[in-house]
């Protein structure tokens, strides 16, 4: 009799009330990220409360359909990875300077189509960069995404960046009461139910939070029932040399940061990222970022936040992260279902957040571990790399005084760190005289497998 090959974990479809659960918490865990990008840029160029509204639905319905690419994917498009797309923060300071400095939204949205198009062209360059990230350079990098997030985290559990009530104990006390909730849920609860903790830790906690005047729903009563992003709806995109410039750094920076946040994924997942896959990946941020361009809204990337909740709950399916695309599209046509999952209070989030980025860095840890650190310099390697990457997180005017486009670059923890981290692999076990040849294995820094 035939036998049915096993489906990879991947590519599982689990039952429909799982899928909506699961999804549900992968959006619950980006929302916050995903609506920041908008909201700053939109306020630092003084746009309307209605054009605001605007943005942020236009956003939610492209990160949705940007999701729905990288997981489903189709041709040479999309890693086919659980992997969630939002807004880049890398691009914020470079948008809000162009948008600020007299041209608009219009040349805004002009650099992000050509900074989509130049991803689009240098994927297949990146994925055959591949064998530069060993084991020593990909456990570097996923610490430092996990690590560099956790102020994100503790700003939430506070009560957001410029709340009145910032660092009030009652915030931090709804943000530890959240995660002792989701603690327990992943310590005590059956197995379907420790792998959505993070959703109900979220739902406890907004439930606590109504009584206790945490929470604001006027916004819902203001909210369009639908709502449709138009193409080119602030006005055609217009194009400007310093403003594509400027992107195009910003393009470099976000495919570092994918390339990381996709290699954590494949080791999570146990389906390795290889050079054809890195590349597909890749592919997909770039034409989604186009989508931004034309749909009114910015250039996306992978979220390192779900990379760390596919870590937590090992629910490793694509399909489930797919669902969560289809979610954010529906929010994104359906502004008044938006707006009740914008009011979740932060300190909810960052109860969640501070387990989820958490657990980013102890995974990077864990790939780490398969490291040789002996009799050579990777220690060194890691040591440099951690410090270059949490500089900008612990320090952020750190590079204030340095032109804008070394801004870009190296404020991103992510990337600076990364770059580092390939740099100093590089000089220590691939250069001549080295330890390893010029050409360097796959595997570089990795211990070597025992075999009877």
């Amino acid at each position: 009799m035939a036998t049915t090959a096993p489906v990879h974990p991947v590519d599982e479809v689990p039952p429909i009330s799982r899928l909506a659960a699961f999804g549900l918490q992968h959006v619950l865990a980006m929302y916050a990220g995903a609506v920041a990008v908008p909201l700053i840029v939109g306020g630092a160029m003084k746009l309307s409360p209605a054009d605001l509204a605007y943005l942020i639905t236009a956003d939610l319905l492209v990160c949705g359909i940007a999701t729905l690419i990288q997981c489903v994917g189709f041709w040479r498009f999309g890693v086919r990875l659980p992997i969630m797309q939002g807004c880049t923060f890398a691009a914020v300071s470079p948008m809000v300077l162009i948008g600020t400095t007299g041209g608009g939204l219009p040349a805004i949205y002009g650099s992000v189509i050509v900074a989509g198009l130049a991803i689009v062209l240098l994927a297949p360059v990146f994925g055959r960069l591949l064998r530069f990230f060993p084991p020593l350079v990909t456990g570097t990098v996923i610490l430092i995404i996990g690590v560099s997030l956790l102020p994100v985290a503790g700003n939430w559990a506070a009560g957001g960046v410029g709340a009145k009530d910032f660092g009030e104990p009652k915030n931090l006390a709804l943000a530890g009461f959240v995660l002792a909730v989701v603690l327990g849920v992943q310590r005590f609860a059956p197995v379907f139910l420790s792998r959505i903790a993070v959703l109900i830790g979220i739902a406890v906690g907004l439930a606590v939070a109504v009584p206790f005047d945490f929470t604001d729903f006027g916004g819902v009563g203001d909210a369009d029932w639908v709502g449709i992003s138009t193409p080119f709806h602030f006005g055609a995109p217009t194009f400007h040399a310093s403003a594509i410039a400027s992107m195009l750094v910003v393009a470099l920076v976000t495919m570092t940061e994918t390339t990381g946040d996709l290699i954590a994924v494949g080791e999570m997942t146990d389906r390795r990222i290889e050079p054809r896959s890195l590349s597909d990946g890749l592919r997909a941020d770039g034409l989604s970022t186009v989508l931004g361009g034309v749909f009114n809204t910015f250039p996306y990337t992978a979220y390192a936040q779900n990379v760390g909740l596919v870590g937590m709950t090992r629910v490793r399916s694509r399909w489930v992260v797919a669902a969560s695309g289809g979610m954010l599209v529906l929010l994104g046509l359906l502004p008044k279902l938006g707006a009740v999952v914008a009011a979740i209070p932060a300190p909810v989030l960052g109860g969640a957040g501070l387990v989820m980025f958490g657990t980013v860095a102890a995974s990077g840890l864990r790939t780490l571990a398969r490291v040789d650190f002996k009799d050579n310099h990777n220690l060194t390697v890691v040591a440099v790399s951690v410090a270059v990457g949490l500089l900008p997180v612990g320090v952020p005017t750190v590079y204030a005084k340095f032109p804008d486009w070394f801004q870009t670059v190296m404020n991103s923890g992510i990337s600076a760190g990364c770059l580092t981290a390939i740099a100093l692999n590089l000089l220590f076990n691939h250069l001549p005289g080295s330890g390893t040849s010029a050409e360097g294995p796959v595997e570089t820094g990795a211990k070597a497998e025992v075999t009877a």
